[in-house]
């Protein structure tokens, strides 16, 4: 055992010893959050409290089992283990599976994925007759969550005028009915979404106040991580739970608030000072990760925002390098430039492929940095792909596992009932379903009926078929109760003939595929000894429970981690890479043109905490880079460098002049054929030169992009969208003056085709062009 306090600094110890009453700690990037957390729970181990009565809740499984590892460390493994700790929804599950029988649910519900969700909304709207075009499954699955989030039930989204409009406008009127189904279907598998965990769960302490009082009871101290991304559901949970003790403690920084596209509130974090009047504040502002420069130049961005509680986060670490800035003449070009940087510092700095990062705006920014990558050999990984528990291979089986503990889950049934081929077709699936759903019951009821009742007028043949599937899965239901999650799971595999069938595959595919079943099998090893290590049931029950809440992050696979990192700025919250390019720093890129579209202080400051969290990422060395032109749904477009750079303190940044740079590899034939490059002469006539970099005509060349020419600082405002028609005269910011050929769609999504005389026909989306009616 260590004394855990020396290992703070000042403002942590305080954090960490004063444990009772509501507290607020804000911790700034880098500042040691996790470290807090852990030793907090440790000090109130140490203090006397009961494990059972500590409640932590965490986003990913990664976190949880990080924290937990911490806390053993302090106190012990013996103590550490009976500590309510995992991620909101774990947490909730488990609730929610003890309390089954108040809310009409079995015990071993399934957890549908965000891929079960939307094959059965597919499923309800193809029934439905509805035009799968119009009503999109992704779009419907949205919405759906999104009433969740807010607590809406079916009920009170069909009574939602607000809401029902909105539907409407979006052609859809249908969703309320849907949403409906969709409740109804999931209850007959027996079966809750991500979101159900949390709507469950208000609707079970709001219905059942004695249920609420025994967890209110039985938790003297909450703590939870990351409170800035908590959403509205959430939020109410942890008030209510947290109501009789008061011993509540959030951490979080809302300058890294940036999931609003998912629920998250910033008012959580913002408004806890007013919930809870009799609160602490603690402010962890030293910053361990990052160099000085970073810091303070991600200070000085973050400081535009005014919702925000306020704080100066510092670094004692090496002042560090000048952020560099790329300025590349198109997308292309800025690809290749990355890459070219990568592979210099590398050479030079003896840096790792894993040390990279490409943070990007928008998914689909990837490719043009995939394919520079490519071109110098240099390894990379996309972050947020296929997942490994997503690969067809992987869900089949899982299917068969999911069916064995609960068969009354239609979307598992639907998978594997002719996997491996058993003579089973389309046809009879569907006559199955609709006898199903007409009866209001599972499929597998309607199964195992046959053949005394056969409501789907099934030959005799087909029925034969069905009653040995039957029997399989009853079979494989007594081997699961009878043995641990890994015989249970090989005896699956091997019955089944999944295995057999891929082993015979010889194709690389089918090699790969079988490696992924043995792999998934060996997970389920080392989760079973993992488990009995542990205290807890090593069944397959649980660990199918595992794989259902597991987050993006959950998955990284050792393999991988050798490679430079691609990924989306949402993604890469909570990471740090030594270096970091932020890449796409455009307007209308990032910041998002979404933001502009809503024309909000709210959204534009969302976006800047996003660029915050870009930057915050970097530990040693940090590039942006931005295009000046950039191809948009097949038109080369110009791009103005994005506002962040304009904002940023110019003292902290240092110019590359990517064009120069790129001329210079064109001269010793690295360029590939087709990027352009601008050439910078020098006295030497075709020697190119280094153009050195200049912070104050930078900053005036971004300011007559970003404000327009006249230097007044001006936004460019443009007319209503709704008063655009053919034949007026516009103006746009960047085409100039021309006349409107053509207006097609309806809002929002509403198109005009203009000839512009300066820059030719274009076709521009009326919400995002900003059009000044000139007559």
């Amino acid at each position: 055992m260590f004394d855990y306090l020396k290992d703070l600094n000042k403002a942590q110890q305080e954090a960490v010893v004063t444990t009772e009453g509501p507290a607020l700690i804000i911790a700034g990037a880098g500042s040691g959050k996790t470290r807090v957390l852990t030793y907090r729970i440790s000090h109130l181990l140490k203090q006397g409290a009961r494990p059972s009565s500590i409640l932590a809740l965490t986003f990913t499984n990664k976190a949880a089992k990080e924290m937990k590892e911490r806390i053993a460390a302090v106190v012990g493994e013996n103590t550490a283990r009976y500590l309510w700790m995992g991620t909101f929804h774990s947490v909730f599950a488990r609730m929610l599976r003890t309390e089954h029988e108040v809310i009409g649910f079995p015990s071993n519900f399934t957890i549908f994925d965000s891929s079960d969700s939307k094959s059965l909304i597919k499923t309800i709207i193809k029934g439905f007759q509805l035009d799968d075009k119009v009503y999109k499954p992704n779009t419907v699955a949205s919405r759906i969550s999104m009433a969740k989030n807010n607590l809406l039930t079916p009920s009170a989204y069909a009574e939602n005028s607000e809401i029902r409009l909105a539907d409407k406008s979006m052609r859809m009127p249908a969703v309320s009915e849907i949403y409906k189904e969709y409740v109804k279907r999931c209850r007959l598998s027996g079966a809750m979404d991500f979101d159900d965990l949390l709507l469950k769960t208000n609707l079970l302490f709001r219905d059942h106040p004695e249920v609420l009082e025994k967890y209110q009871q039985r938790f003297d101290y909450i703590l939870v991580d990351e409170y800035q991304d908590t959403n509205f559901a959430q939020y109410l949970i942890i008030k209510k739970l947290a109501a009789q003790h008061k011993n509540i403690c959030v951490v979080g920084d809302d300058a890294q608030s940036i999931y609003s596209f998912r629920g998250a509130r910033i008012e959580n974090i913002l408004n806890f000072q007013s919930d809870y009047p009799n609160h602490k504040i603690f402010k962890l502002e030293q910053n361990y990760r990052s160099t000085q420069t970073i810091v303070n130049a991600a200070n000085s961005i973050i400081a535009k925002n005014k919702r925000q509680i306020p704080k100066t986060v510092f670094s004692e670490n090496a002042p560090g390098n000048s952020i560099k800035v790329i300025s590349a003449l198109t997308d292309n070009e800025e690809g290749f430039l990355v890459a070219q940087e990568i592979a210099e510092t590398q050479l030079r700095d003896h840096y790792k492929n894993l040390d990279y990062a490409i943070l990007y705006r928008t998914n689909a920014q990837s490719r043009i940095f995939e394919e520079a990558l490519r071109k110098r050999n240099i390894p990379y990984k996309i972050y947020g792909g296929l997942s490994f528990y997503q690969r067809k291979e992987i869900k089949d089986i899982l299917a068969y596992f999911r069916l064995v503990i609960n068969h009354w889950d239609n979307e598992a049934l639907k998978r594997i009932i002719n996997y491996p081929a058993r003579g089973i077709g389309q046809s009879t699936l569907a006559k199955l379903e609709t006898a199903a759903v007409n009866a209001e019951t599972s499929i597998w009821k309607v199964v195992t009926a046959l053949p005394d009742a056969n409501p789907a007028n099934l030959n005799k043949g087909t029925v034969t078929k069905l009653m040995k599937f039957a029997t399989l899965i009853q079979e494989f239901a007594r081997i699961v109760v009878e043995k641990d999650a890994w015989e249970a799971a090989k005896s699956i595999a091997e019955v089944t003939g999944i295995l057999k069938e891929l082993h015979s595959d010889k194709s690389p595919e089918g090699l790969s595929r079988h490696e992924n079943i043995q792999e998934l099998l060996n997970g389920i090893q080392e989760f079973s000894i993992s488990a009995i290590e542990e205290g807890r049931e090593a069944k397959l029950e649980n660990f199918l429970e595992d794989v259902a809440l597991l987050t993006d992050q959950d998955n990284e696979k050792d393999e991988d981690r050798d490679k430079v990192t691609l990924m989306t700025v949402h993604s890469a919250k909570g990471l740090e890479f030594k270096n970091v390019f932020v890449v796409g720093l455009e307007e209308n890129l990032f910041p998002s043109a979404q933001s502009e579209e809503k024309k909000s202080p709210e959204a534009l400051e969302e976006e800047r905490r996003l660029f915050y969290v870009a930057l915050t990422r970097a530990k040693e060395n940090a590039w942006f880079s931005y295009a000046n032109q950039r191809y948009r749904w097949g038109n080369l477009e110009f791009c103005s460098p994005s506002r962040f750079l304009l904002e940023m303190d110019e003292k902290f940044l240092n110019g590359l002049e990517g064009t120069s740079r790129a001329s210079q590899a064109r001269g010793q034939g690295d360029l590939p054929t087709g990027y352009r490059a601008r050439t910078l002469t020098s006295k030497q006539p075709g020697t190119p030169v280094q153009k050195p970099w200049r912070p104050d005509a930078f900053r005036k060349r971004m300011e007559s992009q970003v404000t327009g020419a006249n230097g007044k600082g001006a936004a460019f405002e443009g007319d209503d969208p709704a008063k655009i028609i053919q034949g007026m005269v516009v103006e746009h910011q960047r085409f100039g003056t021309g006349k409107v050929l053509k207006v097609e769609g309806v809002p929002p999504n509403r198109k005009a085709t203009v000839f512009f005389q300066n820059a030719g026909q274009k076709q521009l989306l009326l919400k995002f062009a900003k059009l000044k009616i000139k007559g």
